[in-house]
């Protein structure tokens, strides 16, 4: 028998609660295209209740119990839910690859993850305590002043189906750090460990309200919590238009938002490479996570004197990888989320094709499975810029490749992009990958390598990849109000004005 996802509901207030409408939406294992449960799907009517939870949580007993606790208080309850993530990895990790194709491998690495990020935020939320009431110099002695970091309050945080846990909690850990309220929505396309990690929040006793998680469909549930008068941020990681329809429905009341947005992000090999290493990082910051990555490196721009030879290496590594159920032991390829995601991607295959491109490997269903949403990765060439593949975002498996002469050629073509979100130099001379990190347009760089990710560095991008910064300090800032307090320590008259008649 096929594994099944648990049946769950809305987690609003502390509790299970079914739709107000009753709706559900099937889960489809995009390995075997088998419905393997549902989940629920909030609408507008839910996205009431759930936020009016979260004020109360907010608020209550004067914001005491959460938003002006100590931050070792909720340091508490972030590393109690790491433990319970720790306990269960194995578990929730097998749910993770039957929900979204994720390699059982990568979904394991996903779940560690997670729980070092509450783990983290957990000692940044007690580190916030020391934070407070931090003097500011001035330069009158009749005044001093300090600051306090607040938390800004109820946050709505609509996360994308790639990482459909890890991504969550970069936002769900530092927003509950901070002291905030929050209401996930994840992606209808991944949501069963989102709602795993409710049954953990009940478990460890979050105090209810503080965490309200909401599945369903974006019009029906995340436009009613981007527009929501009483939501007071949005926090979105996922595709350029619904990040401009965030942006609008936010600006109506001037509501703060941060957008973690697609990229096309580039990947340059110099001629003084290691040909094995540079092609398994060009490979594994393309094809990891089954080529789903906002920051793939999916745009190949590699030395004219080395193309052919490199590209014949590529190749080879590429075709090495072992594609399969994500669930087999050593699978490198799962399929991509859903059918709807398989039929873009070959669309934007034959789109490069009929625009003149070669399909130099790849471009195919493997012959192998009978079943699933596989595309093998792909690699094209004799791409020119104005080309769709080389303009545009596929979140697939698939590189597109140009060649380069000189430095400047390079960097020209790596920025020739309105994205900049990640990016990648490959060579051993460390002073020209120093003069290339400076000059790309991107707020990630990697030397060397491609695709790390640590949560005690800042993450995101510029240009049309979108705002604000996840992970570090910062991410923990994106949900932080400062408050400035100065006070007049004089005994003396202020004397700007003439004192009236005494008389």
């Amino acid at each position: 028998m096929a594994p099944q996802v648990p049946r769950r509901q809305l987690f609003i207030d502390g509790q299970w609660r079914e739709p107000v409408l009753k709706k559900r939406i099937p889960v489809i294992n995009p390995a075997t295209e088998q419905i393997i449960g549902d989940i629920p799907a909030a609408t507008s009517e839910d996205v009431e209740i759930a936020v009016a939870a979260a004020r109360r949580a907010f608020s209550r007993n004067k914001g005491k119990d959460w938003a002006s606790a100590s931050g070792a208080v909720r340091a508490k309850y972030l590393r109690a839910i790491a433990a319970k993530i720790t306990e269960r990895k194995t578990e929730f990790a097998k749910l993770e690859t039957i929900d979204c194709g994720k390699p059982l491998d990568e979904a394991i690495w996903d779940m560690e993850d997670v729980a070092g990020c509450f783990e983290y935020y957990a000692d940044l939320a007690e580190g916030l305590d020391a934070k407070q009431k931090v003097p500011v110099s001035l330069p009158m002695e009749t005044f001093k002043s300090h600051v306090f970091k607040e938390p800004i309050g109820v946050v709505g945080l609509i996360t994308p189906w790639n990482y459909p846990l890890l991504m969550a909690i970069w936002k769900v850990a530092p927003a509950l750090a901070a002291g905030c309220a929050a209401i996930l929505k994840p992606s209808e396309l991944a949501s069963v460990t989102c709602l795993e990690l409710a049954e953990v929040c009940r478990e460890v006793g979050l105090p209810p309200g503080v965490l309200n998680i909401l599945t369903g469909l974006g019009h029906e549930a995340g436009a009613p919590l981007a527009s929501h008068p009483n939501v007071d941020k949005i926090a979105f990681t996922g595709s350029n238009a619904t990040g401009s329809k965030i942006m609008t429905a936010a600006a109506q009341i001037v509501k703060p938002v941060s957008l973690e947005l697609g990229g096309k992000s580039p990947i340059i090999v110099f001629e003084d490479v290691d040909l094995d290493k540079a092609a398994e990082w060009t490979a594994f910051g393309c094809f990891w996570t089954n080529g789903q990555i906002c920051s793939a490196t999916s745009r190949l721009i590699v030395h004219e004197n080395i193309a052919k030879e490199f590209l014949d290496r590529l190749v080879k590594w590429v075709k090495n990888i072992k594609i399969c159920d994500p669930l087999e032991e050593g699978c490198r390829l799962g399929p991509v989320v859903s059918a709807g995601q398989y039929e873009k991607i070959l669309k934007f295959i034959s789109t490069a094709k009929s625009e003149g491109a070669t399909i130099l490997s790849g471009g195919i269903c493997p012959k192998h499975l009978k079943k699933g949403f596989f595309v093998e990765p792909t690699i094209i060439t004799d791409v020119t810029t104005s080309m769709q593949i080389w303009r545009e975002e596929v979140f697939g498996p698939v590189l597109c490749v140009k060649t380069f002469r000189t430095e400047e050629e390079a960097l020209e073509l790596a920025n020739d992009t309105p994205y900049g979100l990640g990016s990648a130099v490959i060579s051993n001379d460390l002073e020209r990958c120093d003069r290339i990190s400076k000059d790309i347009q991107a707020g990630i760089v990697w030397i060397n390598c491609s695709q790390p990710c640590f949560c005690q560095a800042p993450w995101g991008g510029n240009k049309r990849s979108g705002f604000g910064r996840d992970l570090g300090e910062w991410g923990l800032d994106n949900y932080l109000s400062v408050k400035q307090v100065t006070q007049y320590i004089s005994d003396e008259p202020w004397g700007w004005y003439r004192p009236p008649s005494k008389l």
